[in-house]
């Protein structure tokens, strides 16, 4: 009989990272659920009809992260993915000092929070030739938004942090793979005050993450028709780009 996945993901609470975990379950996985909203993450355990362990932290705190990755291991052993979702979007503006902390708890989120959900488990990956590392990135990463720059910046740095690991991995049999999705429905989206092409429900997001993840693709931009804006972006000039986006809608400030 094959044993069940065992699969962690962060940003568990709501939106993708909800459903996933309600994907996963589907397909009888066990589930390592990491969230800062505790009744959301126990509500959606609930649900679940399938072992879930949840834990109630903040990606930023490596240490709650530590403590959490021993337990998941030593009760189910090595995870077979971990998903790296756990993200924030504020509007930002550099003019403004009162926005330097919004700056520093989206990195924070968005790349260290990364970094710190993935090094606990990856001594067990290694040592089991094994495993599958997920990062969810953002077309946002592609090119600089106005009114968005913290945002844009984590989103680009993460794209790099995960080419660069996925590098560093390649000999140990630990996968490493990139996610960048366009515009999705969910609590961090439902705020811009702007159209969001090509929007796609966190369900159906979920499912082409999860069929990404089984195939082994490395790097991916959903849905495909974000794909092509996307490298359409990339290669604008920046006089065209410019003046494409200097008078774009920017998502709202913190206290704004």
């Amino acid at each position: 009989m094959q044993q069940p996945q065992r699969v962690v993901i962060t940003g568990a609470s709501s939106g993708i990272g909800a459903a996933l975990a309600r994907r996963y379950a589907r397909e009888g996985a066990v589930l390592g659920l990491i969230a800062r909203r505790a009744s959301a993450r126990r509500e959606l355990a609930g649900q679940l009809s399938v072992r879930c362990e949840t834990y109630p932290l903040d990606v930023r705190d490596a240490a709650a992260l530590a403590a959490a990755g021993r337990d998941f291991v030593a009760r189910h052993g090595c995870p077979d993915i971990v998903i790296a979702n756990a993200g924030i979007s504020l509007g930002t503006l550099t003019e403004c000092a009162e926005d330097i902390p919004a700056f520093q708890e989206v990195l924070d989120v968005n790349v260290m929070g990364m970094v710190k959900v993935f090094q606990p488990f990856l001594a067990s990956m290694r040592e089991a030739g094994r495993g599958t590392l997920v990062g969810i990135a953002s077309v946002a990463g592609y090119r600089g938004l106005p009114g968005g720059a913290a945002y844009s910046a984590s989103k680009a740095a993460a794209i790099s942090y995960l080419e660069a690991l996925r590098v560093e991995l390649a000999a140990s049999g630990v996968k490493v793979i990139t996610i960048c999705p366009g515009y999705i429905a969910t609590p961090m989206t439902e705020q811009n005050p702007y159209s969001m092409p090509f929007l796609m429900n966190a369900d159906e997001a979920a499912a082409k993450i999860a069929s990404i993840v089984a195939r082994g693709k490395t790097y991916a931009v959903i849905p495909w028709q974000m794909a092509i804006v996307a490298r359409v972006l990339r290669v604008l000039p920046n006089r065209l780009y410019d003046r494409l986006f200097a008078d774009a809608p920017r998502k709202p400030r913190r206290d704004a």
